[in-house]
C-alpha cells in the first residue's frame, strides 16, 4: 500500500534557547531535521514525505533535502501555531489515493524500521491506527495543586512516541473534525480515537528520545 510521511519540523525549540528553529538547531554537524529525513527517505516503508516546516524556514527544509538526496520529499508546507495546524497543513498535500499516513516528529530524530514494520502491521490486521509506546517505569500520581489525589495504575499507562500511522482516510477525516477547534488531544491518535477511530499500541523504542532541551540534544547524538 502506498504509505506518505508527514514529519512535523515546525517547532520553535524555545527551550532549547537557541537562535533558530528546533529543527534546524544542530545535531553533531548538521540540522536535527536531516537525521529523520534521511531515516524516512531511506525506509522501505515509506514512499513520499511532506515536511511541515518553521514559518519562513521552508527553502531551508527544501534545500537541506536536496543536499541529502532526500528524493522522496514530495512537498514543504509552511506550519501553523500549533502541531495539530502544521499536521494537517501537511496531510493536505498527500494525495487522496494514499493508503496510510505515517506522522512523526523530527524532534524524535531516530526513527526505524522496526518500529515502522510494527505499526503498518498492525493497520494491516485491521486497526484504524497505531502508535508505538513504552511502559511507565515511574510510580504515577495524580495531584490537585501540590496535593496528591491518588496514585495511578501505570500497568495500564504506555507513554506514546512518534511515528504514528494511520489509515489515510481516518487521519484526514479526524483532521476535519477538529479542524478550528482548540485541540484536547496532543497527538494525532487523540484526534483519531475523538472521532471514534481504534488505535493499537505496539512496542516503542527507548532510542526514540523527544528533544526538548540541550541535554535531550547530548542524549541523542550518544545514540547516534
Amino acid at each position: 500500500m502506498s504509505v506518505w510521511a508527514v514529519l512535523a519540523a515546525a517547532g520553535s525549540g524555545e527551550r532549547l534557547g537557541a537562535d533558530r528553529p528546533k529543527a534546524f538547531v544542530r545535531l553533531g554537524e548538521r540540522p536535527l531535521l536531516a537525521e529523520s529525513l534521511e531515516r524516512l527517505d531511506a525506509s522501505a516503508w515509506i514512499d513520499a514525505i511532506v515536511v511541515a516546516a518553521p514559518p519562513g524556514w521552508e527553502e531551508p527544509a527544501i534545500l537541506l533535502a536536496e543536499e541529502l538526496g532526500c528524493g522522496k520529499v514530495s512537498a514543504c508546507v509552511t506550519g501553523g501555531a500549533t502541531r495539530a495546524e502544521s499536521v494537517a497543513a501537511a496531510v493536505a498535500e498527500v494525495p487522496l489515493d494514499a493508503a496510510a499516513i505515517a506522522v512523526h516528529d523530527a524532534a524524535r530524530p531516530l526513527v526505524s524500521d522496526d518500529v515502522l514494520e510494527r505499526l503498518l502491521r498492525a493497520l494491516n490486521e485491521g486497526w484504524d491506527g497505531a502508535v508505538p509506546g513504552l511502559a511507565v517505569a515511574d510510580t504515577v500520581k495524580r495531584v490537585d495543586g501540590d496535593r496528591i489525589v491518588e496514585t495511578v495504575d501505570r500497568s495500564a499507562l504506555r507513554a506514546v512516541q512518534t511515528p504514528q500511522v494511520f489509515v489515510a482516510d481516518v487521519l484526514r477525516g479526524a483532521v476535519a473534525m477538529r479542524a478550528g477547534e482548540p485541540p484536547a488531544w496532543t497527538d494525532c491518535s487523540g484526534a483519531v480515537e475523538a472521532a471514534g477511530g481504534r488505535v493499537k499500541v505496539v512496542a516503542g523504542d527507548p532510542r526514540l528520545v523527544k528533544v526538548t532541551d540541550a541535554a535531550d540534544l547530548e542524549r541523542v547524538a550518544a545514540l547516534l
